[in-house]
């Protein structure tokens, strides 16, 4: 197998030519396709322009844009790869295909997106176009999708999905057969599939199995950050186009000591990468106290004309640095926007409690932004930072990767993520957001070298290649294709062992075969084998042929629907089962733990966990007896005592206090109370619902496929809904919009809006009267965003009514 796979790997694609690369030779557009345009916009009507126009204010595409938008290997429906820097408006080119799929070619298309978050700001964005270009937008993130989707006869959809949900939903529909109802799947972040873990192998194993089944199933995948571009070409049988195109220049800068110096990364010399630029000093005594890295001193020199980010390696650095540099900022910076920052405290005044930190620092125009924040408090600080109420914000490297805030300058404060030295396509992510097209002439990045060690490495990082792009397939020795394999045989794609070799010569892996053999030897010593899924009862032999042929057994065909992890799919089975037999419904307790997710743990506190125990009503007792938590174990835990001889579920104990923060959320206890009385981030706490509800939608699925489960089916049904919105009835409409949380929900509701109707229906200048700290923009996104979802709804008992 291995000797066939190297064989493959040497073919290598055709030659570059210019910025495009082909895979096979042009040929003239058919007279079908020529057909299908429908205006003169790119082959949209003229309203495409009008809407970007006045909803994003693009009045004209880049060349770039112009060029990849014409090129022939797009009209004519084949897989494209195009990669530029950060800020190049790749989304834009992605969007018009989009458009084009859904209008003109009549085709149902899914936008493949990394985190629940950008899944909803990207559906918030798009809400408009759709209202007026009459086409339907569904979320598939978190809890929210349905498995295979409605099919529609009169509006064809975007599904707007998170990696893992596209899997699914592909999953779905070849089964249906009703995959050639997709003609087009986006993948932003393509360099993803690379990143070594699940996510990356999901991405991988999802194309490939679009592209075995449907032939007609456009594949575009964009980045920034791609090296190995020829290997991605040859797995995606794609075209390539590629430019270093960015709207504003960006002049890079490392600064060591007090000596600043500009990086040539064009040059080939290392020895010539950086050349002395200027010294650096500080503005006062007290600056030169508390700063000894100078970055005040850069901020200093840009706000408040203009922006600053400025990147930390840890959470708890960025609010460090947040503070300090409000502590060094002259006084003259509280006296300006002052309505405006009052206005941004008063937002943040969630529940009555705001952040201290922030209490502090926004007066300055200061910020911090990263995942220990509520969605609502990073929206309120972005939305703060875009209208130039603040100027400076600190966060973590996930800006850079999922929020489209550009600054005139970006600080690197070390270049180091955690503990581990950064790479360089998160250098590349970081220092691509400064510069802002139409504000500023030019960008800067200034990366900060204060360890002696670090100075040879950022060499390399400055100027050296963007990492290779490794397959995911067989992370954790050989996971992911395990999974592959079950999702296969699953699918009746393959049925026997003959049928492996043929299937995995497609995979991204086996393009680089001899790329991993040189550089990652161990991955292939773990090829996947179906031994495994055969022990732990995933699989089993065809006992009716002879061939060797394999069947999902019940458990596997309900892991692979239901996109379970096969890990935990025997244990989720047991307790499943196991609550059968004494599953407590006198509280939501006993479902809640079922559904925490497995892999959500945090080290308990003992004495907390003790006194969350003493806090249990009855009831709520009752059911941690029946999961297996003793009381006894926890006490002797917060008195110190480890008892050795007494046997306990680590795992299990572990995972109960976690669905004891789940619990009081489900309860209507604000992020803020729990947060403080379990000591943990505000945003681990708002991301534990979001997860439960998603892992509660994928045991729903399981559910289905396995009769004797089936009284759980109604129950997570229900659970899945308070967990997505709330207890509280009257908002659960009002939070269906994307995006839209309990706060603004009540803040809708009090005003007298509370149904969705009476927001489709509302004007945005109402609604802002009505509503604090909400834009003109923000209110047009929630009135389109309500409109879809009402039009969704309407549109599917409608067709329920034909179809009886």
């Amino acid at each position: 197998m291995k000797d066939r796979l190297l064989e493959n790997a040497h073919r290598t694609p055709t030659s570059k030519t210019s910025n495009i690369l082909r895979t096979k030779p042009p040929h003239p557009p058919t007279q079908q396709l020529l057909t299908q345009d429908i205006g003169p916009y790119y082959g949209l009507p003229s309203k495409v322009k009008t809407l970007l126009g006045t909803l994003r204010g693009i009045k004209s595409v880049y060349d770039w844009q112009h060029k990849c938008l014409t090129l022939d290997g797009v009209k004519e429906g084949r897989n494209l790869i195009y990669s530029l820097p950060t800020s190049g408006g790749k989304t834009l080119v992605a969007e018009i295909l989009i458009f084009r799929e859904l209008l003109c070619k009549k085709k149902d298309a899914v936008f493949v997106l990394p985190f629940v978050a950008i899944v909803q700001e990207k559906i918030q964005s798009l809400a408009q176009f759709a209202v007026e270009l009459g086409f339907l937008v569904e979320e598939y993130a978190a809890g929210k999708g349905r498995f295979p989707p409605r099919k529609r006869r009169k509006r064809n959809v975007l599904y707007v999905c998170t990696i893992e949900k596209a899997n699914t939903l592909v999953n779905s529909l070849v089964e249906a057969s009703r995959l050639s109802e997709l003609g087009l799947i986006v993948v932003d972040e393509l360099h993803m599939i690379g990143e070594g873990g699940r996510r990356g192998s999901t991405i991988e194993t999802m194309l490939t199995k679009v592209m075995h089944v449907s032939g007609s199933t456009q594949i575009i995948g964009m980045s920034a950050t791609l090296s190995n571009l020829p290997d991605l070409q040859k797995f995606l049988n794609a075209d390539v186009f590629t430019d270093n195109f960015r709207p504003v220049a960006l002049d890079e800068f490392v600064k060591v000591a007090d000596s600043v110096f500009k990086v040539d990364s064009a040059t080939l010399c290392p020895e010539e990468r950086l050349e002395f630029h200027r010294m650096i000093g500080h503005q006062t005594k007290e600056i030169a106290k508390g700063d000894t890295d100078h970055i005040v001193s850069l901020v200093l020199e840009v706000i408040p004309q203009h922006s600053c980010l400025i990147f930390c390696p840890t959470k708890k650095n960025c609010e460090n640095v947040a503070k300090m540099i409000c502590k060094l900022l002259p006084r003259n910076f509280l006296e300006q926007k002052v309505k405006q920052k009052i206005s941004m405290l008063e937002g943040l005044c969630n529940e009555g409690e705001i952040c201290q930190v922030l209490r502090g620092a926004i007066p300055y125009g200061v910020a911090y932004h990263h995942s220990g924040l509520t969605t609502d408090e990073r929206r309120i600080i972005e939305d703060g930072y875009r209208n130039g109420v603040l100027s400076v914000i600190t966060c973590t490297s996930t800006l850079a990767a999922g929020v489209n805030l550009p600054a005139r300058r970006v600080i690197i404060r070390s270049p180091h993520i955690g503990r581990s030295f950064m790479s360089r396509s998160q250098y590349k992510q970081m220092i691509g957001r400064a510069g802002r097209a139409g504000i500023d002439t030019k960008g800067e990045s200034f990366l900060i070298v204060s360890k002696p060690q670090d100075q040879v490495k950022v060499v390399d990082l400055i100027g050296g290649p963007v990492e290779t792009c490794i397959s995911s397939l067989m992370y954790d020795s050989g996971k992911g294709f395990r999974t592959l394999l079950l999702n296969l045989i699953g699918l009746k794609i393959i049925t026997k062992t003959s049928d492996v070799l043929n299937f995995f010569s497609k995979t991204f892996f086996s393009t680089q075969i001899s790329t991993i053999q040189e550089k990652k030897p161990h991955l292939l010593e773990t090829a996947s084998t179906t031994e495994h899924l055969l022990s732990v009862n995933m699989i089993r032999m065809d006992e009716s042929t002879n061939d060797g042929s394999f069947q999902v057994t019940k458990l596997g065909n309900a892991t692979f629907k239901s996109s379970i992890d096969y890990d935990i799919s025997n244990q989720l089975y047991d307790d499943l089962k196991n609550g059968l037999q004494g599953l407590v419904l006198e509280n939501y307790l006993h479902l809640l733990y079922l559904v925490t997710p497995y892999d959500t743990m945090v080290s308990p506190d003992w004495m907390v966990y003790l006194n969350e125990i003493n806090r249990l009503e009855p009831g709520e007792l009752a059911a941690a007896t029946v999961i297996g938590i003793e009381e006894c174990y926890i006490t002797m835990r917060a008195s110190g005592r480890n008892p050795r001889k007494k046997k306990a579920n680590q795992p299990k104990i572990d995972r109960f206090y976690v669905t004891l923060m789940l619990n009081l959320l489900f309860k209507g206890k604000s992020v803020w109370e729990v947060s403080t009385r379990f000591d943990q981030p505000r945003g681990f706490l708002q991301n534990l619902l979001s997860n439960a509800a998603a892992f509660a939608s994928h045991i729903l699925l399981f559910t289905k496929e396995l009769d004797e489960l089936w009284a759980y089916q109604s129950l997570i049904e229900k659970l899945i809904q308070v967990l997505q919105y709330c207890t509280v009835a009257e908002l659960v409409p009002l939070m269906e919009i994307p995006g839209v949380r309990m706060t603004r929900a009540k803040q809708l509701l009090s005003s007298g809006f509370k149904t969705l109707a009476h927001i489709a229906t509302a004007q945005p200048g109402a609604l802002c009267q009505s509503i604090d700290h909400l834009s003109r923009k923000q209110a047009a996104q929630l009135i389109a965003s309500a409109k879809i979802l009402l039009e969704e709804k309407v549109e599917s008992l409608q067709e329920e009514v034909e179809d009886l």
